[in-house]
């Protein structure tokens, strides 16, 4: 028997046999060469690159449904294959397919860490995983047809579970990135935490009795550490921990002790959503203000890791949560509340989707001009309004005789504001109120006394004002420098 015989004998389905069969796997194994190499080519740092790169990148988290669809359809229909033929001819497109928008997938996300400067050991895991994912189809590609010809029984199905592990361990790294490590672990009953080796990190955390790590870390780990923390690092930030926050990133350092409107980091959280220098970025909320007036505070007063205690700032104390009042409804007034809106440009915010919750007033698109005239029109909607912030506008000691009408009044805020206290007392029927911020005005401590002994007031807010006391010890402050 000749070799032509000999080639012609074998089973159907062998990619070898052929020509445009070897063509076939030496395509796929140069493509699998190149995907191991991408890292050393285009390796990734924390700087970002080109725009259009990240433009383009972007898309990423939309194309990567596809792949998923139809890695996770590809073993249904194989299986229907078993019962059906006509399913095993989709399989075998749906394969194809697959490989493409894996590919597809892999690629754009690589443009979009490398285009917007992300690093960190979840994009790093996040993008092995999309290269062993792609590789793992591409043999699948392979191993199909040989399957199919019954020469390879077992080689097919072991890689298909092999992809679809890989595809969970990918998914999750990019759910990680998304929505932070512990999205799936955070709330995890603790003997599974504890089955799993996931109770806690070894991270090194400075004194835990510290306002660092009680009052600013939580702030940090709740809002920014999706970005920049030990698993995405944009811009070479991180903020997990006391010494990388005070390290800084790419463009120098975010902190600056005892000079809190010079720091790099109250400027980014304190910017319009709409700049692009925003923080946090990427959609996600800003940080409360009641979260602003802590770092501020923390960092105007040295940024210590040890301090225990911010002078101007009230003790954290647990405490049970109290009953808020609902406010009525207030969807009558929705046409005065959008004429008020156009006239002033305050805004009157919805709390929730329930009106009894109440509203909000935010006036930070028109601080500067606001004042007590503007804030006395408001009386219509004063038993709804809750949350009143009124920080760094023109309103005086005058605004407390209109103040003490919001009947419903849990938070306000008037930092940055005039204010020296006088009718501070007025404040006293406001049973509902839980915060207040006077942080750098110029109230005094005799005033202040008057509202301090409001039940329901947990937090005050009073650095960099008379009233503010000094520090605890001179020890904290030299603490604070030597940290650094």
């Amino acid at each position: 028997m000749n070799t032509t015989q000999t080639t012609t004998g074998l089973k159907p389905g062998i990619l070898p046999v052929s020509r445009a069969g070897r063509g076939v796997w030496l395509a796929v194994l140069l493509l699998i060469v190149v995907l191991l190499s991408i890292p050393e080519i285009i390796p990734l740092d924390s700087r970002p690159h080109a725009s259009w790169l990240q433009f383009i990148g972007r898309f990423h988290p939309l194309a990567v449904h596809l792949p998923i669809g139809f890695i996770v359809l590809l073993p249904l229909l194989e299986i229907a294959g078993l019962f059906r033929p006509a399913f095993r001819e989709t399989a075998g497109f749906v394969l194809g397919l697959a490989c493409a928008a894996s590919l597809g997938a892999a690629v754009l996300g690589l443009m979009l860490a490398y285009g917007s400067g992300d690093t960190g050991a979840i994009v790093v895991r996040h993008m092995w995983g999309a290269m062993a994912l792609s590789i793992g189809m591409l043999l699948c590609l392979l191993a199909r047809p040989s399957w199919s010809a019954g020469v390879v029984p077992r080689l097919y199905p072991a890689l298909l579970v092999v992809v679809l592990c890989a595809l969970l361990y990918t998914a999750h790294q990019g759910g990680s990135i998304t929505y932070g490590a512990n999205y799936l672990t955070q709330y995890m009953p603790a003997p599974l935490k504890r089955l799993s080796a996931l109770n806690g990190t070894n991270m090194a955390m400075p004194n835990p009795d510290s306002f660092y790590v009680k009052r600013i870390h939580p702030i940090f780990d709740a809002n920014c550490l999706a970005c920049h923390g030990a698993g995405k690092i944009q811009g070479g930030l991180r903020l997990d921990t006391y010494d990388f926050v005070m390290k800084g990133g790419k463009d120098g350092a975010v902190i600056a002790p005892h000079n809190s409107e010079n720091s790099m980091l109250i400027e980014r959280i304190t910017l319009p959503a709409s700049n692009q220098h925003f923080m946090p970025a990427e959609g996600r909320p800003p940080l409360k203000p009641e979260e602003i007036a802590l770092i501020r505070a923390w960092i105007q007063q040295g940024a210590s890791a040890s301090a225990i205690s911010v002078a101007g700032v009230s003790p954290l104390e647990p405490q049970k949560d109290i009953p808020f009042q609902p406010v009525g409804d207030y969807s009558q007034l929705m046409g005065d509340i959008r004429k008020m809106q156009q006239s002033q440009g305050a805004k009157l915010i919805p709390l929730s989707n329930k009106p009894s919750d109440g509203l909000i007033l935010n006036t930070v698109d028109v601080a500067s001009n606001f004042n007590d005239t503007q804030l006395a029109q408001l009386m219509k909607f004063a038993p709804y309004i809750v949350d009143a912030e009124l920080g760094r506008t023109a309103v005086t000691d005058a605004s407390f005789d209109t103040l003490s009408k919001f009947s419903h009044l849990r938070e306000l805020h008037l930092e940055g504001t005039s204010v020296t206290g006088s009718g501070l007392s007025k404040l006293v029927s406001l049973s509902q109120l839980t915060y207040l911020n006077l942080s750098e005005t110029k109230i005094t401590a005799s005033a202040l006394a008057s509202v301090k002994s409001m039940p329901n007031l947990r937090h005050i807010y009073y650095f960099d004002t008379p009233a503010q006391p000094e520090p605890p010890t001179d020890a904290a402050h030299s603490n604070s420098r030597s940290a650094q």
